[in-house]
């Protein structure tokens, strides 16, 4: 039983990347875009809720942030046509779309985009059908030695990414935790528990089934439907389905993600597919570890596939009651740098689990093999709630009976009891630290107690080390001798270091052991003040003035008087004032800018300068001067008459500036023998007058360009009309 994915790659690469005929070009493609933004996940809270609650308000807040341009675009294609779905993935700084390859390759050269890949595929197996009885194997892993302690998996929820869960088997109903998030169809096709191919029913049988056939029997489930009914399913669902897992109720603030998932499939190609192990990176840095069917690709070296040969997953193979490898169990080594896989082996041949509708069916394969240590991990954190993933991992493996090559075997065969005894024995130490937060200013010192404790007799020394933080820090001691005492953490800040929270992780390394948690310091920055003036810009004419307002804020409890200066207007062209001309903490001063008669026309760049101590700010507003005028026109441009006619022209002022003076006209460039006469001379401003240029029978034929001439004062302009003398 399998799963393989078709990713369709070099389709899609013609598809974006080369020319393609107009018709074409116009069909959509799915793609999944890739944004260059990692979000850090480093200095994370020890406590589940806390951490949980953490992992995912970053992540909602990097993505908010990072996709912000990416999803501008997109909206503005959109209306265009050539944007038809866009899909927001916080858990993973993604976007899925389906957009034309022109939207495509402009995405793809954005700076904040890393990659556009294909939308992929993935096929749901056909589920087994044979029944029978098979409970040995929950017997082989000891899980009911546990039982008998009363670890049964009571206070965990285990989950699974697969076809669905038939929640109407006997073994199953009682198990599922209801409500509304606790089941998700990215597909969109059933609201509540639903499984048509059998698949998901199985794997969840093996990891929480009652009547002897699951591992946990008391955990609750639920469940991500990542198949559609056809039997597929896209990257984009399965993103969304790693996303949901995180906050099934999309509230931060509750943790109601699950303590273990499964995931029983994988892509069909070799090699190191890296599509998801963003997913998976912020699955364990919540706390969960993500359990994998190594696959059924062997007996060749290298099939583990992605993402179980992902280092941040946990690959499982799958081997008979008798602890003989199964032929098609995938054999190591990863082809992922930094990961192991498998990385260990679990029952998976003839094993006897729930199928679809209250019946039951004897199963082989990785897939069912990997539900035991999924069970397994739930048991182990109903006795040890909390566990980090890497410690959960490190009890799995130690627990583990060796059997042989690791990349046959991993660390050997699931033994819950042996994991159990691993992390109740497992000498170990514990990091505590208070006060959770401390504000400072900036510049100033914040100090921690860090307490050590020691568990199952560890005698180890402890060194301390920080992250989180520009600054200087020390701890007092470094070192804390046998795992147990305290240490003194001061942290000082300096003027680079960031204003605002930040997320101090403290670690203790002893050996190759090491166990962290985090503070909060919050850098408050020095007093100061802000300063902005407005409007913007002022117009005034020679001789006139202009104010603007300008307003000083405090800020950090600034409290200091503020002396305002002005720079930027030549002597000659004006003077300028401030009323008041110091403002203490914050409020407001109204600068009055007067400018002479003779001041030239222009623009000019003020800066406002504000100083208070060593701060200085500055604000710049600009002043455009011109100079007051008058403007004169003429009307017609143009009149054609005989000889001994008179032609008619009307000539306008209107003002600039508040101009008032009276304007002398004259006129020049009149035929021989004409006479000129204006009804009203001199002219107010704005006023019209009229011009009659009088012909004679003796005044020559031609074109003249007739020129009137306004005076006033200094001020002289002039426009010209044209006369045209006929026969």
């Amino acid at each position: 039983m399998w799963q393989s994915v078709s990713r369709g790659l070099l389709a899609f690469v013609l598809a974006v990347a080369a020319p393609v005929p107009a018709a074409a070009a116009e069909q959509p493609v799915d793609a999944i875009v890739v944004l260059k933004a990692r979000p850090d996940l480093g200095a994370l809270p020890s406590g589940r809720a806390a951490r949980l609650s953490t992992v995912v308000r970053r992540l909602h807040a990097h993505a908010e942030f990072s996709q912000r341009g990416l999803l501008r675009l997109l909206a503005t294609r959109q209306p265009q046509g050539l944007v038809t779905a866009v899909t927001p993935l916080w858990s993973v700084n993604e976007v899925s779309v389906r957009a034309t390859p022109s939207v495509l390759r402009e995405v793809a050269a954005r700076p904040d985009v890393r990659d556009v890949q294909p939308e992929t595929t993935i096929q749901a197996p056909a589920a087994g059908t044979t029944s029978g009885a098979a409970e040995s194997n929950i017997s082989l892993i000891n899980a009911p030695a546990l039982w008998d302690q009363g670890f049964r998996g009571q206070g965990t929820v285990v989950a699974n990414l697969d076809t669905g869960v038939d929640a109407t088997h006997p073994d199953l109903a009682a198990g599922w935790r209801g409500g509304s998030n606790s089941w998700y169809d990215p597909n969109g096709q059933h609201s509540a528990p639903t499984d048509v191919n059998g698949h998901g029913t199985q794997t969840m049988g093996v990891m929480a089934g009652g009547s002897g056939i699951g591992v946990a029997p008391d955990a609750q489930w639920i469940a991500v439907k990542i198949f559609n009914d056809r039997g597929s399913a896209t990257s984009t669902a399965i993103h969304l389905g790693f996303q949901w897992l995180l906050d099934p109720d999309h509230n931060p603030a509750t943790a109601d993600a699950p303590n273990v998932v499964n995931a029983s499939w994988t892509t069909s190609g070799a090699g190191c597919v890296l599509d998801f192990q963003p997913d998976l990176a912020s699955l364990r840095a919540a706390g969960i570890l993500p359990v994998f069917a190594a696959g059924n690709y062997g007996p060749s070296a290298g099939t583990v596939y992605s993402p179980a040969n992902l280092p941040e997953a946990f690959a499982v193979g799958d081997t008979d009651n008798a602890d003989v490898l199964d032929t098609y169990s995938s054999r190591g080594p990863s082809t992922c740098t930094g990961a192991s896989a498998p990385k260990l082996v679990a029952p998976g041949v003839g094993v006897r689990t729930a199928d679809l509708y209250g019946t039951y069916v004897n199963d082989t394969g990785t897939s069912v093999a990997a539900p035991h240590v999924a069970g397994a991990l739930a048991l182990l954190l109903g006795a040890f709630p909390g566990t980090p993933a890497d410690r959960q991992e490190s009890a799995l493996l130690n627990g583990a009976v060796p059997l042989g090559s690791a990349n046959d075997y991993g660390a050997g065969r699931l033994d819950a009891l042996a994991a159990y005894h691993w992390l109740a024995s497992a000498p170990d130490f514990t990091l505590a630290a208070s006060p959770s937060s401390v504000t400072v200013q900036s510049g100033g010192t914040a100090t921690y107690t860090v307490t050590l404790s020691a568990a199952n007799g560890f005698t180890g020394d402890v060194s301390l080390s920080l992250t989180g933080i520009q600054g200087t820090w020390t701890f007092d001691p470094p070192v804390v001798p046998g795992g147990s005492g305290t240490t003194q953490l001061r942290v000082t800040t300096t003027s680079s270091t960031t204003s605002g929270p930040h997320a101090l992780r403290i670690t203790g390394t002893s050996g190759g052991a090491n166990r962290s948690t985090t503070v909060d310091l919050t850098v408050q920055p020095p007093p100061d003040f802000t300063l902005t003036a407005s409007p913007s810009t002022q117009s005034i004419p020679n001789g006139g003035s202009a104010t603007y307002q300008v307003a000083v804020g405090a800020s950090n409890g600034f409290t200091g008087s503020v002396g305002l200066s002005v720079s930027g207007l030549p002597a000659s062209a004006g003077s300028a004032s401030f009323t008041p001309s110091v403002v203490t903490s914050a409020g407001s001063s109204q600068l009055t800018i007067t400018t002479s008669t003779s001041a030239p026309p222009g623009s000019y760049p003020l800066t406002i300068t504000a100083t208070s101590g060593g701060l200085t700010h500055t604000a710049t507003v600009t002043l455009s001067v011109f100079t007051r005028d008058f403007v004169l026109t003429a009307a017609p441009s143009s009149v054609s008459l005989s000889r001994g006619q008179t032609a008619t022209y009307s000539v306008s002022t209107s003002a600039i500036g508040g101009f008032t003076g009276a304007v002398s006209l004259s006129v020049t460039g009149a035929p021989a023998g004409s006479t000129s006469t204006f009804s009203i001379n001199p002219v107010g401003v704005p006023a019209s007058s009229t011009l009659r240029l009088r012909t004679t029978t003796a005044s020559p034929r031609g074109t003249f360009t007739i020129r009137v001439t306004g005076t006033s004062g200094s001020f002289v302009h002039q426009v010209t009309v044209t006369l045209v003398i006929r026969a």
